[in-house]
């Protein structure tokens, strides 16, 4: 009969179909254990634990194999027990064995260390809900081999009650020996060997990432070892596929303990869906999905609840989608991953490209999405030019005022009469109704010039591509081209007085001189801000706007529109010299500008004095003329005297009035060639030529020495540096 410490080998192989078939350990309902022990008969001579030999207890091998088998379940046998200082299994020191069977016996208790490792891990997962679904599946994975383990182990211990019953002894080839086990345990042990592995591996890891760590497994050259992995692999990718399909086919997201790599933000509001509610969790995408492919998936999951929640399109999904069959188990996971480049790849190609077009095409024709691009085009960035000019011609009364006696209905009145008065009216009606007029801050000394702004309201869908940072680049830059068409339209008028001038102002050649160096600084400035218009216009605006449209006509979702919409708009504010590192230039520029409006200003103060003195002039003559005819004297002495001081101190005023105009051209021409200096150290090359054209006869650079290095000698030099 077996110890007392020690259950009886029915008893061990009731246990193991026990655990086979997932029941507590125990007897049989309805069998007395005394009825099964009694129910087989022991030899106890072959299976004797110990032999007195010369008067020492030597321990046989038939123990040794009685105790290994107890071993593999992770139990300890009478002479081999686990060591909890050194973390194995070890046989009893006063044991008397020889080397051998100790060394054999060592090697078959690995076994069971492999077998207490997976086990606890996975018993103690199994009950942790937080591990998530793929943590549960690989769990029963774990299971699932050791109940294979197991079959094995009952298989042992029914050979070991035969050989009890039978009275076989040991030698014989029908007998189990601690070599026989060896032999019997070698595939064995190396399938506890990986699992153990795995588990080592896979600690702390959940959801995508222990798919990673799984996957990661599966790059050997061991066709048996990667045929386990492979098959565990199947078992937890089953949840991650789960995930992954119901996300693209029905944009649902149940991801309770965070295992999928697409995360949701509750918090986030309708109107920053897009940019914002979903991302990718980098850490959780495993590792047989790349990283264009979970940003395929991202985006797709994303477009169906794009189109049901912010453009309010309930069209089910399989009108979008042809939707295939997914993978409903885990045999369809394992048929997946033997043609991940193909199936899978095609599967998430499909409904990629047939979700963004959807949404694409639902944004263009329902929202007018490009409709709207071109409307930003026309108003914002002053593309419809008709529009622009009369604009300016009915808002001058208003905006040379200051800014602070300015109402936005009277404006909005204005701007509503420039759009009837031109071709803006020809615009649909949709995008008339949003284009706005919009004050800025007012700081002190402002006039309307230096507030007025175009706005451009936008909602719904069309606001996720026209965010809120987009509409205040487009604000930005709609300043800086109203401020450069300003001084294009203060030039104009200063030509045009200058025109009507000159003829009112023959008669008094006297002020010629004057009128001279007021063309001529107005010339240099027509100049210059027509090579800023022509290289804002053009260069910027044209060619950004070009691209910015073949890459929308190409885009194949609405984030390559976002990216295109972003890149055309960065592009535009820096070219514009806009942005952080252009502020010196802007500076620069701006200060030219405030030399025209100084000429406009001192130009009309001295039109004005010299208007007013001409009409003093002929009404002098024309009273004389009457006097003649009445028959009187035409003047007195007194009278014309007055009349010829009045003129003295005019002709005294001109110099200053020269005077004035050459400090202007002095500083005026100043800022340019500094302007120049910046343009022609740029690192733009666009900029860098703008210089030559700006200077095309070298009149500037006879004037400035750091005008004189070429560009070449600059490039070289500052490369080299």
């Amino acid at each position: 009969m077996a110890t007392p410490d020690q259950k009886s080998p029915n008893v061990l192989l009731q246990n193991l179909c026990c655990r086979i078939l997932g029941r507590s350990e125990g007897t049989r309902p309805g069998r007395a254990p005394n009825q099964l022990c009694n129910s087989f008969h022991v030899e106890c001579a072959p299976y004797c634990l110990t032999n007195l030999v010369a008067g020492t207890l030597e321990v046989t091998e038939a123990a040794l194999v009685r105790d290994i088998l107890y071993v593999f379940q992770g139990i300890d046998g009478k002479n081999i027990k686990m060591s909890s200082t050194e973390n194995c299994y070890k046989v009893e020191a006063k044991a008397n064995l020889n080397k051998s069977l100790r060394d054999t016996a060592v090697r078959l208790a690995e076994l069971g260390w492999l077998h207490n490792k997976i086990r606890k891990y996975a018993d103690q997962r199994s009950l942790d809900r937080s591990f998530g679904l793929v943590g549960q599946s690989f769990c029963a994975a774990l299971h699932q081999e050791l109940k294979e383990y197991y079959r094995l182990l009952s298989v042992l211990h029914s050979q070991l009650q035969l050989e009890d019953d039978q009275g076989v002894n040991l030698g014989l080839e029908s007998s189990l020996t601690l070599r026989r086990l060896l032999v019997w345990t070698y595939d064995p042990k190396i399938r506890l060997k990986t699992l153990a592995a795995l588990v080592d591996h896979c600690q702390g890891r959940k959801g995508g990432e222990l798919a990673s760590a799984v996957h990661a497994y599966t790059k050997t050259g061991d066709p048996y070892m990667k045929s386990l992995v492979q098959h565990i692999l199947s078992l937890v990718s089953h949840p991650v596929l789960s995930f992954l399909y119901r996300w693209i086919y029905d944009g649902e997201l149940e991801d309770t303990y965070h295992e999928f790599f697409v995360a949701s933000d509750p918090t986030v509001k309708t109107d920053r869906l897009w940019h914002d509610k979903y991302t990718l969790r980098k850490s959780m995408i495993p590792s047989f999905i790349t990283m264009d492919q979970s940003r395929k998936v991202l985006l797709i999951g994303k477009s169906i609840n794009f189109l049901h929640q912010v453009c309010h399109d309930q069209t089910p999904t399989t009108k979008m989608i042809a939707v295939t069959k997914s993978a409903e188990s885990p045999r369809d996971a394992a048929d997946l991953f033997t043609d991940l480049e193909n199936a899978f790849q095609g599967k998430i190609d499909a409904a990629y490209f047939e979700t963004s077009k959807y949404l694409l095409d639902v944004l263009n024709k329902k929202y007018s999405l490009l409709e709207h691009m071109q409307a930003m085009r026309r108003y914002l960035l002053l593309g419809q030019g008709d529009f622009i000019r009369h604009l300016m011609d009915l808002l001058k009364p208003e905006l040379v005022r200051p800014a602070t006696t300015l109402y936005q209905h009277n404006l909005t009145g204005i701007l509503e009469t420039a759009v009837r008065a031109t071709n803006a009216q020809f615009d649909s009606p949709e995008i008339l109704k949003r284009l706005d007029v919009r004050l800025l801050e007012v700081s002190p000394g402002d006039t309307g010039w230096d507030v007025f702004s175009l706005d451009y309201h936008v909602d719904g869908p069309i606001a996720t591509v026209f965010t809120r940072e987009c509409m205040s680049h487009y604000l930005r830059v709609f300043n800086f081209l109203w401020r450069a068409k300003r001084m294009e339209y203060i030039l104009t008028d200063i030509r045009k007085g200058h025109m009507c001038n000159a003829k009112l102002l023959r008669n008094m050649p006297e002020f010629s001189g004057v009128l001279h160096q007021c063309h001529i600084l107005a010339s240099e400035m027509v100049h210059f801000i027509h090579q800023m218009q022509y290289y804002i216009t053009f260069e910027v605006l044209e060619c950004s706007w070009d691209e910015l449209w073949n890459r929308v006509q190409q885009a194949q979702d609405l984030d390559h529109i976002i990216a295109a919409h972003e890149a055309f708009l960065n592009t535009i504010t820096s070219r514009c010299l806009l942005d952080s590192n252009s502020r010196v230039l802007l500076n620069q520029l701006r200060a030219v500008f405030d030399q025209i409006i100084e000429l406009q200003n001192a130009q009309d103060v001295m039109y004005r004095a010299a208007l007013e003195e001409l009409q003093r002039r002929l009404q002098f003559e024309e009273k004389k003329k009457q006097r003649e005819i009445e028959g009187q004297w035409g003047v007195t002495a007194a009278e014309e005297e007055e009349e010829n001081k009045r003129i003295r101190e005019f002709q005294d005023s001109i110099p200053k009035m020269c005077s004035q105009l050459r400090i202007l051209t002095h500083f005026y021409q100043g800022v340019v060639q500094q302007f120049l200096v910046l343009l022609t150290t740029s690192s733009d090359e666009s900029l860098q030529f703008l210089s030559f054209r700006l200077d095309f006869n070298e009149h500037y650079k006879a004037r400035e020495p750091r005008l004189r290095v070429s560009l070449g000698s600059r490039g070289r030099r500052s490369s080299h540096t």
